[in-house]
């Protein structure tokens, strides 16, 4: 028995006319005006048929008795030939011809129990419509599909998306939803805009509506008129049969332009993906283009190692580098991480809609901007580590060069007049006494000569030095040395010279005043004492830790404790300068005050031990400020270990936890988007302790801090961990997004992801994201894929792998694993079926017309095609037409356009 409210059985629609009839009489459901209404459809359906052999009805219950007209009616839609009738006029000879027809409707899958075929010849009406009906749904309506639904549904959803814009319009079944003619005219006015004014309709005046949805039908469609506008109107819930006969009428007079919009929107949405495509391309292009560019602009500058050789130089090139890496390179960064995430969108696109992947031009590759990008960071180290030592280097010269001025000065000095008074000849006019105190004088002077031997020396290293580390000024320093050691020969050949002549002298001169002779010999050293003494309290230092510094005070307070004993020294040999006066005046021994003997006087030694009194405390002072300098350097080291020691365990534990969310570890894709930019937002939140930290850092490169030992972390380790952190969590996001824009255009579901997901965390045992070949046939194993140990088995995983490692790498990644499980779980748009819409389109033929294209899609996506597509050069060709074949299979990367 066929149900009340639909046709959903092949079987249940043509069995049981007659019992449905019944049933709704029975429960008060069948309008009397039904019938009427499903005789004049039914006649006007069956005149538009027979029409075509020359013929027609005018009652259906009459015309159809002789079973003649029914058998050519079913010959007419159906296109076949029926077995010849019997031409008698007797009643059985219409029985046969009448039975004729209900066979051939039974052979097409047909069953027709209450039907029988003495009713018909006997004028049934309730028979004949029955008959009529089940012709009108196998013939007329059993083909219509939309969307794999029904005969009956299928036709509504139909009907449903057509009038879906026009107001006043909500078709919901096949009675009251058309009783006003809006729907009718919505349907003619979608397909036929130039037919109808539907602005002009009013939902007041159905009456009108009707006539002119008929009228227009009829006159330009071709399609009769098979019901009544009173009928409509008049009845209270018209014949659902009467209006589904006519309905299927218009379906079919817009078959074909429906074929046409289905294929024309199926170009559109293909071309509308390659467009964005090679947008996204070009915009890789770009931003490829300018980084490595910018990358190639700074690599010179980073691999320069030319200064002016000055401390003041290096300093400024090293603010140029902080600058670099404040202001300049954070933006490229960015840039990069961008970079990225736009190739991996491209790719997943390319991926879910079945094209070729996307190859940068040459040297534009992910792995050729990821080499650049290590090399620009190996050159940064490079670089910032050349200029600290350069720094470490210039310091230690500038301190050397003072270290020499102070020295060379000291020891120019002391040779003023030597050179003259070793070549006096004062000794030939002396007495005996004066005579032998000269040659005391002169042993006097040998010994003080070699006592400086040390010090030019000294100096000599100090030079050498200087230019072993390429000092800047070192020509002069090399011209004052030669001086140097140039007169000290010289020195030293005149005082040989000198002391063979007091030799030679020394038989004629023979008295030696002792006391003189002993304040010469003690003078000497004590002098030469003062001398270094005073020389070491102002000497220039240089140290870099507390140690250091504490160790030259604890130094000079041992140095203090020996003043006690040189004072004694000095009270003693003042004693003798203080004894000679007394004898000289006591005696009054002409020239008596004078020493013969050397050069020094007490005055001289006491002025220089007043001297070195007076630079002990100024020797406190400055070390005492090292040391201040010293203790503050030593906060600045304990301030950035202490912020260093927090940033750096707070970078690892955020990229653990990224890590983590990427490998899939937390729930469903959204949550792990949620929770990767709810780490995205901390890790910007956080950038003040980065930005605290480099200024810290500042401070510390300011004072010559070169190391220290609180703590493990570097500044360049922390800033290529922030940096990774970054670039981890953008990465991160954009997996995920493209996991989700996988899952939701292959339209996997969430239980689907979770269990690859699941799966393959499960054989990635290192948590690296990848898997080796091995570990990659586990996980489709344990998915149910059917991998065989033989031959084939091997030869068939070699081809999977081909696809999801194509470069060989040795490792299938997460992407490129999901990508495959779902290109087996879904299907995809091919090129067979966008050749296929195309072909509709141009009408079957094998190319198709600019004004076809121009006619059928969006104007900028048919100029695309118009412009992309090659010439046809077929046979039967004609001017301008053009291949879409070759064109289609192009966009899918099957052929070269």
């Amino acid at each position: 028995m066929i149900s009340h409210d639909g046709y959903n059985n092949v079987d249940q629609v043509y069995d049981g006319y007659m019992e449905q009839e019944e049933e709704w009489e029975r429960e008060g459901l069948l309008d009397p005006a039904w019938e009427k209404q499903q005789k004049k459809t039914f006649t006007a359906w069956c005149n538009s048929h027979l029409r075509k052999a020359g013929t027609g009805i005018d009652n259906i219950e009459e015309d159809f008795r002789n079973g003649l007209k029914l058998m050519l009616l079913l010959e007419v839609i159906s296109g076949e030939t029926l077995p010849k009738p019997d031409r008698g006029k007797m009643r059985f000879h219409k029985i046969a011809n009448v039975n004729k027809a209900l066979d051939y409707i039974a052979s097409k899958g047909v069953k027709l129990v209450s039907i029988g075929a003495e009713e018909i010849v006997d004028g049934n009406l309730k028979m004949t419509l029955g008959m009529i009906w089940t012709i009108i749904l196998r013939f007329a309506i059993q083909d219509i599909s939309v969307e794999e639904m029904t005969a009956k549904e299928g036709l509504l959803l139909w009907c449903q998306r057509k009038t879906a814009p026009y107001k006043n319009v909500n078709v919901q079944n096949f009675h009251l939803s058309f009783k006003d003619g809006l729907a009718f005219c919505a349907l003619i006015h979608r397909h036929r805009p130039d037919l109808i004014d539907y602005n002009k309709l009013s939902k007041d005046n159905p009456l009108e509506n009707l006539n002119t949805a008929f009228d227009v039908a009829e006159k330009y469609l071709d399609i009769p008129r098979m019901l009544d506008p009173d009928d409509l109107i008049n009845t209270p819930k018209p014949d659902e049969r009467a209006i589904m006969t006519y309905v299927s009428c218009y379906y079919h007079a817009f078959q074909g332009a429906q074929q046409a919009e289905t294929a024309a929107n199926r170009i559109c949405k293909v071309l509308k993906v390659n467009q964005e495509n090679e947008r996204l391309m070009e915009e890789y292009e770009r931003l490829a283009s300018d980084l490595l560019e910018w990358i190639r602009r700074t690599m010179p500058w980073l691999a320069s190692r030319q200064t002016d050789n000055s401390l003041a130089g290096v300093q400024k090139k090293l603010e140029e580098y902080r600058t670099y890496r404040r202001k300049h390179k954070p933006p490229r960064v960015e840039q990069k991480a961008k970079l990225e995430t736009n190739f991996n969108t491209l790719q997943t696109k390319l991926r879910l809609s079945n094209r070729p992947a996307y190859m940068p031009t040459e040297g534009k590759m992910v792995s050729d901007i990821a080499n650049a990008w290590k090399g620009l960071e190996h050159a940064e180290k490079s670089f910032e580590e050349w200029l600290l030592s350069e720094m470490m280097r210039l310091e230690r010269l500038e301190h050397l060069a003072q270290k020499f001025k102070h020295k060379a000065d000291a020891h120019e000095e002391w040779t003023r007049g030597k050179e003259e008074m070793l070549q006096s000849q004062d000794f030939r006019q002396c007495r005996l006494n004066e005579l032998k105190a000269l040659k005391k004088k002169h042993e006097a002077f040998e010994s003080d000569l070699a006592a400086h031997q040390d010090r030019v020396e000294q100096i000599a290293a100090i030079a050498q030095e200087l230019n072993t580390l390429e000092y800047h000024d070192s020509v002069s320093v090399n011209a004052r040395c030669q001086r140097i050691c140039d007169q000290w020969d010289r020195l030293g050949a005149l005082t040989q010279r000198r002391r063979q002549a007091l030799d030679d002298a020394e038989r004629i001169l023979e008295k030696i005043d002792i006391l003189h002779l002993e304040f010469a010999k003690r003078a000497a050293p004590f002098n030469n004492w003062l001398d270094g003494t005073r020389e070491d309290l102002v000497d220039i230092f240089i140290v870099h830790t507390v140690e250091e510094i504490q160790g030259l005070i604890d130094a000079h307070h041992h140095f203090k404790a020996t003043l006690g004993e040189a004072d004694k020294e000095y009270q003693s040999i003042v004693g003798l300068v203080r004894e000679v006066e007394s004898i000289v005046k006591q005696h009054q021994v002409p020239g008596g005050l004078e020493n013969p003997y050397t050069t020094l006087t007490a005055h001289d030694l006491t002025r220089k031990w007043g001297e070195v009194r007076q630079l002990v405390p100024q020797r406190d002072a400055t070390l005492q400020a090292e040391l201040r300098k010293q203790q503050n350097n030593e906060m600045l080291r304990r301030q950035f270990a202490e912020k260093a020691n927090a940033v750096g365990p707070w970078i690892e534990r955020q990229l653990d936890a990224v890590t983590a969310i990427g490998m899939g570890l937390h729930g469903t894709l959204e949550d792990q988007l949620h929770r990767l930019k709810e780490y995205e937002q901390g890790v910007y939140a956080y950038k003040p302790h980065i930005e605290e930290l480099e200024k810290i850092h500042q401070a510390v490169q300011e004072s010559m801090i070169f190391e220290n030992r609180y703590t493990q972390y570097t500044m360049e380790t922390l800033r290529v961990g922030w940096e990774q952190l970054l670039t981890s969590i953008n990465r991160n996001i954009n997996e995920v997004e493209n996991q989700i824009l996988t899952r939701d255009s292959k339209g996997i579901t969430q239980e689907q992801l979770n269990e690859f997901r699941s799966s393959f965390n499960h054989f990635d045992k290192n948590r690296l994201g990848r898997l080796t070949p091995e570990e990659f046939k586990s996980c489709l194993v344990s998915l149910g894929y059917s991998i065989g140990k033989d031959r084939q088995g091997d030869i068939d995983f070699h081809r999977i792998l081909a696809v999801v490692d194509p470069n060989s790498t040795g490792y299938v990644h997460f992407d490129a694993f999901l990508d495959f499980m779902t290109r087996e779980s879904t299907d995809t748009d091919t090129a067979e079926q966008v050749i296929d819409s195309f072909r509709i389109l141009a009408a079957d033929k094998p190319y198709i017309l600019p004004d076809e294209l121009r006619r059928e899609l969006p104007p900028d996506q048919a100029e695309y095609c118009i412009q992309r597509m090659p010439p046809y050069k077929g046979p039967n060709a004609v001017p301008g037409a053009l291949d879409y074949m070759s064109f289609s299979t192009a966009l899918y990367g099957e052929s070269d356009l």
